[in-house]
Order: C-alpha cells, then sequence, then structure tokens
C-alpha cells in the first residue's frame, strides 16, 4: 500500500493557533476534521491517519517549532517507509498575495526556517512543497510581527474557500500526482 507524508507547518501553542505562520497547521486539522479523524500525540508531532483508494495518508503537524521541523519530518519518513516523492510540505509563504497558491517539486527555502530545517536534515532541496500565499503587506521592520500576527477581517472570510481548495490539492496530490497537481491548482 502506497504511503504518503502530509506535514502542515506551524508552531505549537495557543498563541500561535489563528497566526499567518500557522497556515499549515490550518490546513491540515480542516483536512483531518473532514476527513472525521482526530489528530493524536506521537512522537515529534501530532498524527492523524486515514485510507482513500488504496492509499494510506498520514498528516503531521510537527510538534519541535518551526525552525526544527525538518527532525519530525525525517523520522515520520524513516519509520514509516514514505519516499520523499510522496511527501507534501505546507507552509506559509510572504512572497505570494493572500491565498495564493503555489505547488512546486523542489526549490529554495525561500528564507522561510522551517523549510531550512527541512532542506538541512533531509539535505535536498528536492521534495514537494505547497506554499500558501500570506502576502507581504507589513511594514518594514515589521515581518515578525505580521507573520505571528492573526488573520484580518478579510483574510478570515475567505480562509474557508481556501482551506477547501487546499484539502482537494492534498486528495489531488495522492491520488493524481504532483505533476497534474501542478497542472489544475497552481496559481488559484
Amino acid at each position: 500500500m502506497k504511503k504518503f507524508l502530509i506535514v502542515g507547518l506551524g508552531n505549537i501553542g495557543a498563541e500561535y493557533v489563528n497566526t499567518r505562520h500557522n497556515i499549515g497547521f490550518k490546513i491540515v486539522d480542516h483536512l483531518a476534521k473532514k476527513e472525521l479523524i482526530p489528530f493524536e500525540t506521537a512522537k515529534l508531532g501530532d498524527l492523524a491517519e486515514f485510507k482513500i483508494k488504496g492509499r494510506t495518508v498520514l498528516l503531521l503537524k510537527p510538534n519541535t517549532y518551526m525552525n526544527l521541523s525538518g527532525k519530525a519530518v525525517k523520522y515520520w519518513m524513516e519509520k514509516e517507509n514514505i519516499e520523499k516523492e510522496n511527501v507534501l510540505i505546507i507552509t506559509d509563504d510572504l512572497n505570494l498575495s493572500f491565498g495564493t497558491i503555489r505547488i512546486k517539486a523542489k526549490g529554495s527555502d525561500g528564507g522561510h526556517n522551517g523549510l531550512k530545517s527541512i532542506q538541512s536534515i533531509l539535505g535536498t532541496t528536492e521534495y514537494p512543497r505547497f506554499r500558501f500565499g500570506i502576502s507581504d503587506a507589513f511594514k518594514k521592520g515589521r515581518q515578525v510581527d505580521y507573520v505571528l500576527g492573526e488573520w484580518d477581517e478579510h483574510e478570515k472570510n475567505a480562509l474557508p474557500e481556501r482551506l477547501e481548495i487546499a484539502s482537494a490539492i492534498i486528495h489531488s496530490f495522492v491520488l493524481a500526482g504532483l505533476q497534474n497537481t501542478m497542472n489544475e491548482f497552481n496559481g488559484k
């Protein structure tokens, strides 16, 4: 049976729940709710599992904090014997306008500490990633406050529809593969 690891990046703790930086957690939480599956505390993160058309999908929210995400990713890849082609890392992206989606097979960390950690620990930039735009609507020197800030009203209102698309992206990645998913969803 083919296995997939879908990793939503974020920071643990109630103070981060509704922040832009935690969109990865928010997306996997949304999918778990749709699939009616609970997250359980496991080694290096919270894990939920479901099956879809003969494939096993593991949803992971690392509890290592963002800048140590690679440790959790590597552990679960090795424990479950999942190839990097079947791993999808979900993260926020300041370089994309709010809600814009960019799915890639490889690339730089773009200054993102979670991706830096994964790259460093896996020793490669070649792993699928799903970047969710949070925009760069902050004043100079206020990036940390913006990223760790909560969604504004316009973003909150748009999030439900964006989360539905994100769930469809994950299903497509598992069932149709990376290339088809990129073709269908990039830029939406």
